[in-house]
């Protein structure tokens, strides 16, 4: 059973930035594909970042595309979310999910087999 926690979520005002971890235990975080996801209050919740086995492999949603960066530190079993240029629209709690799946199966969050808690990300204006 793999378990995932988040960090690093915090109050920041508009133009600030932020870097999320997600550790996990209990399997190895090179082993699945590693998602990043939002959800803002009265929304539905959405993927921000990917990250397959290769690090070459990546998504972003274009909201995102340009300001966030999602890593990943095999040596930690750690993977990151750096965000930059923060906006208002970026308030939500932004959890970590864990897929078994191959990389190109992973669509839906029905994909994703674990999932951490989250952590509160707001961002003020």
């Amino acid at each position: 059973q793999v378990q995932l926690v988040e960090s690093g979520g915090g109050l920041v005002q508009a133009g600030g930035s932020l870097r999320l971890s997600c550790a996990a235990s209990g399997g190895t975080v090179s082993s699945y594909v590693m998602g990043w996801f939002r959800q803002a209050p009265g929304k539905e919740r959405e993927i921000v970042a990917r990250i397959g086995r290769s690090e070459f492999s990546t998504y972003y949603a274009d909201s995102v595309k340009g300001r966030f960066t999602i890593s990943r530190d095999n040596a930690k079993n750690t993977v990151y979310l750096q965000m930059h240029t923060l906006k208002p629209e970026d308030t939500a709690v932004y959890s970590c999910a864990a897929s078994a799946k191959l990389y190109s199966r992973v669509r839906t969050t029905s994909d994703y087999n674990y999932w951490g808690q989250g952590t509160q990300v707001t961002v003020s204006s």
